[in-house]
């Protein structure tokens, strides 16, 4: 009634609804429930945290975030409060094309991933893939590793084609930040820039294991596959074209560096983020 009061008379609004004049009067001047006041508090917050989160958090993370501030909410009375706020969580777009070319006919190791107990600390495994980025001037590559234990990037690269350089960009590039020791196992899928002399060499030196996908099969690699999910849905660069592959740089540079590993909360991790999960578990 409040929205309808700017274009119709009050009086004639009562009429309408059969409500006394008087009686809508006395109602707008009784103060506010105290749960209402704590809910216009809690929605406040809400929308902070949401804003922080780059409008990328569901009710699940704002109530982490939340908590980890001292403030206890349930998550239904923080889906409500979003939902009257007009708040939601970015939803991931699974699709996207194939960056993988598996017709090389080098041999590849198996599948050492699935055999493996679950890493228990850093720089025991590592997962890795390349995925596409859409800007005005064609098309970027970006190549990533993750450590499975943490789900942090631990090395990225991105370049204009899907060359081996590339991958082994992303891969000196953990390699030289986190120095892991001997044994580490380095998981991909079948793609031709994993079993390339130089690649395969340079894994050699730092006496990394390799694991690679079974053919076709995506879900061997999921970590990876979620990642994507997640990194083009928090972006926007599932449906945004930047303008140029300086302003897509800049974007993946944005959200790697400062966001994801510092400060975007994972389920699995127990809504920590992977730099504060290692933190707390190192």
């Amino acid at each position: 009634m409040a929205r309808l009061r700017g274009e119709h008379p009050t009086r004639l609004l009562c009429a309408v609804l059969d409500v006394a004049v008087s009686g809508y009067y006395r109602w707008r001047q009784r103060p506010q429930s105290a749960r209402a006041v704590q809910d216009e508090a809690l929605a406040e917050q809400i929308a902070l945290a949401h804003q922080r989160s780059r409008q990328t958090y569901g009710a699940p993370r704002i109530v982490a975030e939340l908590a980890d501030q001292g403030v206890k909410i349930s998550r239904r009375r923080c889906t409500r409060l979003m939902r009257g706020r007009g708040l939601r969580g970015r939803k991931k777009n699974r699709r996207r094309p194939r960056t993988t070319d598996s017709r090389h006919g080098r041999a590849t190791p198996p599948n050492r991933l699935a055999t493996v107990a679950r890493p228990s600390g850093p720089n025991q495994v590592w997962v890795t893939d390349i995925t596409y980025l859409k800007t005005g001037e064609g098309w970027l590559y970006l190549a990533a590793i993750l450590d499975l234990w943490s789900r942090r990037v631990v090395g990225w690269a991105l370049a204009t084609s899907l060359h081996a350089t590339l991958a082994e960009a992303a891969l000196r590039r953990a390699l030289r930040e986190r120095r892991p020791p001997p044994g580490l196992l380095h998981h991909s899928d079948r793609g031709s820039q994993y079993v390339e002399e130089r690649y395969v060499q340079l894994l050699a030196t730092y006496g990394l294991e390799r694991s690679m996908s079974r053919p076709g099969n995506c879900y061997d690699n999921a970590v990876m596959e979620s990642f994507w999910s997640t990194f083009k849905s928090d972006t926007g660069l599932d449906h945004l074209e930047p303008d140029s592959n300086a302003q897509a740089q800049l974007a993946v540079f944005d959200y790697i560096e400062t966001f994801y590993n510092s400060t975007r909360r994972h389920t699995s991790l127990g809504n920590l983020s992977p730099v504060a999960f290692e933190k707390h578990n190192n």
